[in-house]
């Protein structure tokens, strides 16, 4: 096992952790919940095979799914962000070509990684709540608690973001 693939399952082991005892029991103004645990399919580098990083955003999703007994929501809208990571990325580099194995996020300029964070996020809670409500009579509900509980998320991943950024030469 080589050190990124033990940097990376331990990163999936305690943001699981923290969203499901920590996290999931934070309720803010009675509904925001943040979901900290997609910086799992922020910070994933792309030089990994594509194939094990869909089951490993399937897989964090399902846990999360499993602890939390909402019935496959979050595996759902955590395979649609590791699906679409790749577009967004190329869109908001604006390179069509990114070199896979010398790419890393932490060297991009922070008000990009920070971009590609808040449209990730935001994907990715438009998709839970989408699939919660389930209902096209909800629309506003939805966009509203997607915006709500992303600006939440997109805190406390700014906050990780810049510490690991500061104290870590390696990717993030």
């Amino acid at each position: 096992m080589t050190r990124e693939t033990l940097t990376l399952s331990f990163r999936f082991l305690i943001l699981l952790l923290v969203q499901v005892f920590v996290l999931n029991n934070i309720q803010l103004f009675g509904h925001l919940n943040p979901m900290l645990y997609i910086l799992f399919v922020i910070l994933y580098p792309l030089k990994k095979e594509r194939a094990n990083f869909m089951w490993a955003s399937f897989f964090l999703g399902l846990s999360i799914d499993f602890f939390s007994n909402s019935g496959g929501i979050n595996a759902a809208a955590t395979l649609a962000i590791a699906y679409f990571r790749l577009p967004i990325l190329k869109l908001i580099i604006n390179r069509p070509d990114i070199d896979y194995t010398v790419f890393k996020i932490n060297q991009e300029p922070f008000i990009k990684v920070i971009l590609y964070t808040c449209i990730l996020t935001f994907l990715h809670h438009f998709v839970v709540f989408s699939l919660e409500y389930f209902s096209w009579n909800s629309f506003i509900p939805v966009l509203k608690k997607s915006i709500n509980t992303s600006v939440f998320t997109i805190l406390l991943s700014t906050l990780y973001l810049l510490f690991f950024r500061k104290n870590s030469k390696s990717n993030f």
